[in-house]
């Protein structure tokens, strides 16, 4: 890193966790880890190479265009548990993987688990899922193995990847190089600006800058809140890239900084939920627009993997307390929320709605994205709690997080012992059993944004050259050894609405989001995109707290008289009072829940509300549209819309009015999708279309039947209107399956499917 990063990070290898949460968590993705077959992982690789693989590839993502991304993911959190533990079992696994990897890099420095086609189709516009990203996740790996093992041969594989990299970059031209942009790309930006900083290459600079999005990044710094319905998993890793390029390249222009701190600031205060999480199907949406968005597909944990990446980056630059505060949030209330504590597998998606339950993957036939991240989540549990500065020559520590853990600091040397209890103990104690006699250094601890106390620490009962300062208690001193820090920070219920409707409910204790059990009735699941699983809801549940004797604002001013201890339990448990819920809801932290429905936001009611009636209403709405819905398709997502076979010629998807769209270029451009029907209902074809300037020709195929020729209306300005289609019983008879086809019939202008295509049971 060069002096514009303030804040250094601690190598894995130098704390420990020992809180038994954490414990656990780590010690269940290091048997998961150990269960997975290298080889499985590597097939793809080898068979590029036209080498004989030496197990057959993995089902799941990791048999599709995606596979090799796991393998990225994996070697980064192998990498990091070894760094950990220095298990050598874990080194030996990295030794391999690498020499694997080496022996199927091609002559050219290309190294993927599928051929070169897919960067070629990516190239022409045509369908491909994602081969950049898949990259990225390989570049990851590679830089994580050399980072953290020392292994010189990965650092002789990703310098000749990104020489492959920068010789096929350098032929696009800036059309061409826009075109690859639009689409999913990860943070191939985040991991050349890497590699560069290892090789000190130009081209390898120069190979970074062109996933530099300049545009996107300039719209933000200026303040312009434009992610509506960008996909958020490939917008975050952008703004992780252009951080990293301001805290790898000297001298690097601030404008890449205050980037990536106005678009933390639009995503955290305008599109986050209460544990941090965001996004509704992957997708942001308005800002502000929370309450609305609230689903069953909410929060893909990757996106919180990556904005964690972001905070702490941002912390490191600017030492602002802030991002110190959204990654302890986020880390504890939506990252170790993801896994489930007995099997040690983790989460896609993280339901906001109420009544929903968490769906896990399984161990070896998902292979999701977030499967991947989720392995690194595990890894470096211990990552991110303390931070170290010289200034001046005085050693600076920061504790970032209050978890039970051990620094070890050995060229000081120093051992620094935490033991905290948060959210069960309102106490935290810090010791130095080992640090020179007499030896000046602060220790500079965070204030968290939970606590509702500000008493100073004590240092073995003194608060003698202690003071407060931007959010932080510094304590600086000349210490001795087993010195004892004594800090207490104070808890209570708190709670936290949202912009689109105040009286939409989540509560916390301290640091830790609660929510309620809602019981555990009928827990099927469903799919969608790619094998991703999704919990239903098909029972009614109460999604509502009416408040009995005062107004909602009356009951919310007094909370800690209406959310209580339940009295004589022994768990952080906490029930209601003057609702109609009361003592039936009990709430505890959402991150130990795994096993039930729950509610994390509930609608507070006024006893005779006339809102009451507004939102029973329209959550029946909502209720009877899910039901009848057979297949929806977000279209302009890749997953989602290879999973429904998507095939076109002069297709495209973009952004515009708000929304993701699906086009076809004028005189025959289309795109067609397999879409699921019921032969035993009357369907309904439901699809957003535009007035957008002059009219736009357009047919649309069921099977090669034409359904319908028509056109858009005329009109200015842009306006987006849904369409209803019935299809005739014949096209549907003795079928679950067709292929809707669209095609742009006029000779200027483009026909444009706007957020998603749904077929509908209509009904009356």
């Amino acid at each position: 890193m060069t002096g514009q990063v303030l804040y250094n990070d601690v190598e894995l290898n130098k704390v420990s966790v020992q809180d038994p949460y954490y414990v656990n968590a780590f010690e269940k993705e290091i048997e998961y880890l150990k269960s997975l077959d290298a080889d499985r992982l590597l097939a793809g690789f080898r068979q590029v190479k036209r080498l004989k693989a030496k197990a057959e590839v993995y089902g799941g993502w990791e048999n599709t265009e995606i596979k090799g991304h796991t393998l990225g993911h994996y070697l980064t959190a192998v990498a990091q548990a070894y760094a950990a533990t220095k298990d050598n079992e874990l080194l030996k696994r990295v030794h391999y993987m690498i020499d694997e990897l080496a022996e199927s890099q091609l002559e050219s420095g290309f190294l993927f688990a599928s051929g070169e086609y897919l960067f070629d189709n990516v190239e022409q516009g045509k369908p491909a899922w994602v081969p950049w990203y898949t990259m990225h996740k390989i570049f990851e790996g590679l830089i994580a193995a050399y980072r953290l093992t020392g292994y010189r041969k990965a650092y002789e594989v990703f310098d000749r990847l990104a020489d492959w990299v920068y010789d096929r970059t350098s032929r696009w031209d800036e059309e061409l190089n826009l075109r690859v942009l639009k689409v999913e790309y990860g943070g191939m930006n985040d991991c050349l600006y890497d590699v560069y900083s290892f090789t000190g290459k130009e081209k390898h600079l120069i190979a970074a800058h062109k996933f530099d999005e300049m545009a996107l990044f300039s719209a933000i710094r200026d303040g312009k809140d434009i992610l509506n319905n960008l996909h958020a998993n490939t917008t975050i890793p952008k703004f992780v890239g252009a951080m990293k390029r301001y805290m790898v390249v000297e001298g690097c222009e601030p404008f890449y900084l205050e980037a990536c701190e106005g678009f933390w600031d639009m995503v955290v205060e305008h599109h986050s939920y209460v544990t941090g999480g965001n996004s509704e199907w992957e997708h942001f949406g308005p800002p502000d627009k929370l309450d609305c968005e609230r689903t069953s597909c909410n929060c893909e944990t990757c996106n919180t993997y990556n904005m964690l990446k972001l905070s702490k980056g941002l912390y490191q630059i600017t030492g602002k307390k802030k991002y110190l505060d959204f990654y302890e949030n986020t880390l504890i209330n939506a990252i170790l929320s993801s896994q489930n504590p007995e099997t040690g597998m983790t989460m896609y998606f993280q339901p906001m709605a109420t009544g929903y339950f968490k769906v896990y993957s399984t161990p070896y036939d998902k292979f999701w994205c977030c499967t991947g991240t989720g392995m690194e989540n595990f890894t470096k549990l211990n990552d991110a709690i303390y931070y170290t500065r010289e200034d001046n020559g005085v050693y600076e520590i920061t504790v970032g997080r209050y978890v039970s853990s051990e620094l070890t600091l050995e060229d000081m040397p120093l051992k620094l012992k935490m033991e905290a209890g948060f959210p069960y103990d309102d106490y935290c104690r810090i010791s130095l059993p080992e640090v020179s006699e007499g030896q000046r250094l602060v220790i500079r601890l965070r204030i968290p944004d939970w606590s509702c106390s500000r008493d100073l620490p004590d240092v073995n009962g003194s608060r003698e050259g202690i003071y407060e300062r931007d959010g932080f208690i510094y304590l600086d001193r000349n210490w001795s050894k087993n010195d004892l820090v004594n800090i207490r920070w104070q808890m209570t219920v708190t709670y936290h609405d949202l912009p689109d409707n105040p009286h939409s409910i989540a509560f916390k204790y301290g640091p830790v989001v609660l929510s309620a059990g809602l019981g555990t009735e009928d827990m099927t699941t469903s799919k969608t995109g790619v094998n991703v699983t999704i919990p239903t809801k098909n029972i009614d549940i109460k999604d509502y707290i009416l408040v009995k004797g005062m107004t909602v604002e009356q009951w919310l001013s007094r909370l800690p008289e209406h959310l209580i201890r339940k009295p004589g339990s022994d768990r952080l448990e906490f029930v209601l009072r003057n609702t109609d819920e009361d003592d039936r809801l009990v709430f505890s932290p959402h991150f130990m829940r795994y096993k039930d429905r729950y509610g994390i936001y509930f609608v507070i009611f006024d006893e005779n509300s006339q809102d009451y009636k507004a939102h029973l209403e329209e959550e029946e709405r909502k209720r009877l549209l899910e039901l009848n819905t057979i297949d929806i398709i977000p279209v302009g997502n890749d997953q989602y819309e290879l999973k429904h076979e998507i095939k076109g010629e002069n297709t495209f998807a973009d952004t515009g009015n708000g929304y993701i769209h699906r086009g076809a270029h004028p005189n025959g451009g289309y795109f067609s999708y397999t879409m699921k029907v019921d032969e035993s209902a009357t369907n309904e074809l439901q699809l957003y279309l535009s007035i957008e300037g002059s009219p736009v020709a357009y047919r649309i195929f069921v099977d090669d039947t034409m359904l319908v020729d028509s056109s858009t209306p005329g009109g200015w300005p842009p306006k987006i209107y849904l369409e209803r289609i019935e299809l005739p019983g014949e096209l549907v008879s003795g079928k679950d399956r067709v292929t809707i086809k669209f095609v742009n019939c006029s000779e200027r202008g483009w026909f444009k499917v706007y957020n998603q295509i749904r077929m509908v049971r209509k009904h009356g």
